[in-house]
C-alpha cells in the first residue's frame, strides 16, 4: 500500500533524468530538424513515458525495501513472524497468487504495503505499529487488503497508466513548446530559449494534471482492494481494521514516495482530495456496509 509516492517519484526522477539525457545527446533536435515531426514525437514520447513507468516498476521492491528498511522474513523467530507469514501464505494460496516475500520494517504507525513488478514475486510488509496495536483480527484484515493489491495486478495497472499519462506530458509539452518558440517567438533556428522554457513549464503544469488522473485511478483500486480483503478475512474484520485507522490518525512516517501505497493513506479535504491516493477512510467504511446490506 505504500506503493504510489515511491512510485510516482522514482518514475519522475527516470522522465526528468531520461529528458536531460536526451537534450544532451541532441535527440530533441532530430525532431524539430525540418519541422515537427508528430510520429517521430509519439514514438519518443511513448518509449519515454512507459520506459519510466515500467523502469520505476521493476525497481519498486529494491526501492521499498531500501527506503523503509523492510527486512524480509526468511525463518520465522517468533510467533508473532509465524502467524505473519502463514496468515500471507494461506491468503496468497486463496487469492491464486505466489507466495509474496513478507516483511516487517520498523515504524511507529499502523501501515503496511505491497509491490512488486509480478504478482507472483511480490512483497508484503507491515510496521511493527500495526504488530504492536492492532489485533490478530484486524491485522489479518491489513494482511487481506494488500494481497488483494496483489492479486488485482495492480502494480502493473497504475504501471500502464503511468505511462500513457507520461506518454501525453511528454508529447503535448514539446508541442507547446515548439508552437511559442517557432509560432510566437518566431525563431527559425534550432532550438529557442522559448522552447526550453515553454516545454519545462507545461511538463509541470501538464505533469500536475496527469498526477490527478492517476490519483483517481489509485483511490478506486483501494475500494477494490478493501472489497477482496474483506473477501479473505472477513467484511466485519475489514471495516474493524479501517476503524482502527480512523481512531489513531498518526501522520505516517513512511518516504513520500511510499505513501500512497500504505494502508490509510493521507489525510485532506477540498481540493486537496485530488491528490490523494486513498480515499476518505469514512468513505471506505461507508462502501464495505454497503455491499453487506446490498450483497
Amino acid at each position: 500500500m505504500k506503493r504510489v509516492f515511491l512510485f510516482l517519484s522514482t518514475n519522475l526522477a527516470v522522465i526528468v533524468l531520461l529528458s536531460i539525457t536526451a537534450q544532451v545527446l541532441g535527440v530533441n533536435r532530430w525532431l524539430t530538424a525540418n519541422g515537427l515531426n508528430l510520429g517521430g514525437l509519439l514514438v519518443f514520447a511513448s518509449l519515454f513515458g512507459f520506459g519510466g513507468a515500467f523502469i520505476s516498476l521493476a525497481m519498486s521492491k529494491w526501492m521499498a525495501k531500501r527506503s523503509t528498511g523492510a527486512v524480509v522474513i526468511e525463518n520465522p523467530r517468533d510467533p508473532a513472524e509465524r502467524w505473519l507469514v502463514e496468515t500471507v501464505r494461506r491468503q496468497a494460496e486463496r487469492a491464486g497468487i505466489g507466495m509474496p516475500e513478507v516483511a516487517i520494517y520498523d515504524a511507529p504507525e499502523i501501515n503496511a504495503f505491497a509491490t512488486g513488478m509480478n504478482r507472483n514475486e511480490a512483497l508484503v510488509a507491515v510496521s511493527t505499529g500495526l504488530l504492536r496495536n492492532m489485533s490478530r483480527d484486524e491485522a489479518e484484515a491489513v494482511l487481506g487488503h494488500e494481497v488483494s493489491h496483489v492479486a488485482n495486478g495492480d502494480m502493473v495497472t497504475l504501471t500502464l497508466i503511468q505511462g500513457v499519462v507520461n506518454t501525453f506530458v511528454i508529447f503535448l509539452s514539446r508541442i507547446v513548446g515548439y508552437v511559442v518558440d517557432r509560432v510566437i517567438l518566431k525563431n527559425e533556428r534550432g532550438y529557442g530559449i522559448g522552447f526550453f522554457v515553454a516545454t519545462m513549464v507545461s511538463e509541470v503544469v501538464l505533469g500536475l494534471l496527469a498526477s490527478i488522473i492517476v490519483m483517481w485511478f489509485s483511490r478506486q483500486r483501494e475500494f477494490r482492494a478493501d472489497a477482496g480483503g474483506a473477501g479473505l478475512a472477513g467484511r466485519d474484520k475489514m471495516i474493524a481494521a479501517l476503524e482502527r485507522l480512523k481512531q489513531i490518525h498518526e501522520p505516517s512516517t513512511l518516504p513520500e514516495g511510499m505513501q500512497a501505497f500504505g494502508i490509510a493513506g493521507g489525510l485532506g479535504g477540498g481540493l486537496k482530495v485530488l491528490m490523494m491516493s486513498h480515499p476518505p477512510l469514512e468513505q471506505r467504511i461507508a462502501a464495505l456496509r454497503s455491499a453487506a446490506t446490498t450483497g
